[in-house]
């Protein structure tokens, strides 16, 4: 009798602390639960195009990108410092308080912050991201299988004024939770879009692109190479680079001058590099 009664009154008091916005979900089977855990372990979209994103960091992000949250998820543990997230978030949006052992089951964090949500993804045809390549580079990733390196790549594209990205085959989902963390939230507001790369070389050179590949050594050494035009810029996967097919179809190849001890540099470091000196040409 004493136990359960101790055991009340903690229920008690844990519900008086915590933020009446918030809907406690103890099971696994809840609909929305369902969703964030297929977000996540699939890394792509809902069927009704959700992404599974968590940190607060990367919420705030969303938030600060004018991106729709369809709900926002807390752990036990985060219950306490849910308010600085719950007063950016409008009624609609849907509050759940999740068990501890419950909520890092589903997010794919080794030591998760207690916060993870489902927001609507800004989709565009790959018409509208080719449309806007006048405005700065267009950034096309042929293979990069790495998330964190894509992550790395669309945050300094967006840091140097890229226009676009087109995702080409081989190429990690952009919704992989690790992409969208390395990104530091620039995955939400850069234009992004999937295309079958052999499909819109030809739209892409009608719009009067040099198309114009990154190799660790052999091309154009990058301070020698003319960037100040419209260009697509193409980035091959990290091991084999880019393929033989495409490389045909490029007007330049180009390479940073490194050490010859050097194999190469990681891939988002040297296309960071490259996009500087894209925005230093311009400029």
């Amino acid at each position: 009798m004493i136990l359960t009664g101790l055991a009340d009154m903690k229920e008690a008091i844990k519900g008086r602390d915590t933020n009446p916005r918030l809907r406690r979900i103890e099971g696994r089977h809840n609909a929305l639960v369902k969703a964030l855990r297929r977000g996540f372990d699939r890394a792509e979209l809902t069927p009704d195009g959700y992404c599974a994103i968590e940190g607060l960091r990367i919420l705030e992000e969303a938030i600060r990108s004018g991106l729709r949250m369809r709900a926002v998820f807390f752990s036990e543990a985060a219950a306490e410092s849910a308010d600085r997230l719950l007063s950016q978030l409008g009624a609609q949006v849907e509050t759940l308080l999740l068990p501890d052992k419950l909520f890092a089951g589903i997010v794919p964090s080794k030591t998760p912050q207690g916060v993870a949500g489902l927001v609507r993804w800004k989709e565009f045809p790959v018409e509208d991201v080719l449309a806007k390549s006048q405005a700065g580079p267009l950034l096309v990733m042929a293979g990069v299988q790495d998330p964190g390196n894509l992550g790395t790549i669309i945050r300094s594209a967006e840091a140097f004024g890229a226009s676009g990205v087109v995702l080409g085959e081989g190429t990690v989902s952009p919704f992989n939770p690790k992409v969208v963390r390395a990104s530091a939230g620039s995955v939400f507001r850069l234009p992004m879009a999937r295309a079958k790369l052999s499909e819109v070389l030809d739209g892409m050179k009608a719009l009067g692109l040099r198309l114009v590949a990154t190799a660790s050594h052999k091309g154009t050494p990058l301070d020698q190479a003319n960037l100040s035009g419209p260009l697509a810029i193409f980035i091959g996967s990290e091991g084999a680079g880019v393929s033989r097919d495409l490389i045909k179809a490029m007007d330049e190849t180009v390479a940073i001058p490194q050490a010859p001890q050097v194999e190469s540099l990681n891939v988002g470091v040297a296309v960071s590099i490259v996009l500087y000196e894209v925005a230093r040409q311009r400029k």
